[in-house]
């Protein structure tokens, strides 16, 4: 395991999370996929925690988290809000891949003053009609998550609220959308975005929609040119 392991308990729902890097650091937090876990950022973690106190969270219904058997994104949204007042984290750089980088955006939108830098990696707010994502029949064999919030989302996504995309024209925290290539996201979808926020860009690598594990030390060299990295890491 990397990292030190805790845990943080906002509103009855133990949030697992792994910190790496120097306490006097600037705080980054890092917010997984759908069906992912802290352990999902291992091949960047000890990168980006040169220059940040990173803290990769179980989101809940993931990892080590607890399993409450409700979910949306604005559960997981309030949660993050609490696990950064839980750990005393007045604002940090957050980073968001897929369904964790929507959580992120919805943050933006009701609580920028938490945020320092905004990164999105291949994803944006839902999109009325723009991915349909029917419900999914329980798999046979357990899953290291709660199965339940696969639909839950994906219920979100299919029918999502129109104000999350909307709302993106509001947020005007400094933002960078790290696009995979060969992705099964529209690429349209991330040049919209950009479009429509403020301070937005967008970087493409050669990649799937795992970006950070496709391409981890350029996935990194776009954080870190982004946050004005001086130096930008040899290895991983």
């Amino acid at each position: 395991m990397i990292g030190e392991a805790g845990v943080a308990d906002v509103d009855e729902v133990a949030l697992a999370y792994r910190a790496a890097g120097d306490p006097d650091r600037p705080p980054m937090v890092l917010l997984h996929g759908l069906g992912d876990a802290a352990a999902d950022w291992d091949g960047v973690l000890p990168a980006l925690a040169r220059r940040h106190r990173v803290f990769a969270l179980d989101l809940r219904g993931h990892g080590l988290s607890s399993q409450p058997g409700r979910y949306s994104f604005e559960l997981m949204r309030d949660d993050v809000a609490g696990f950064l007042a839980a750990l005393g984290i007045e604002k940090c750089v957050l980073v968001g891949h897929s369904m964790g980088g929507t959580v992120a955006i919805l943050l933006a939108q009701t609580a920028p003053e938490l945020l320092d830098r905004l990164v999105l990696e291949d994803v944006t707010a839902p999109r009325p009609g723009a991915l349909p994502r029917p419900p999914l029949d329980p798999p046979e064999e357990p899953t290291p998550f709660d199965f339940a919030a696969v639909n839950a989302i994906r219920a979100q996504i299919n029918e999502p609220d129109p104000a999350w995309w909307e709302g993106l024209a509001g947020i005007t925290v400094p933002t960078l959308i790290v696009g995979g290539s060969n992705s099964p996201i529209p690429h349209e979808l991330l040049t919209d975005t950009v479009e429509l926020m403020p301070d937005a860009r967008l970087v493409t690598l050669d990649a799937g929609h795992h970006v950070h594990k496709d391409r981890p030390a350029e996935f990194v060299a776009a954080v870190d040119a982004f946050l004005g990295s001086a130096d930008q890491p040899d290895t991983l």
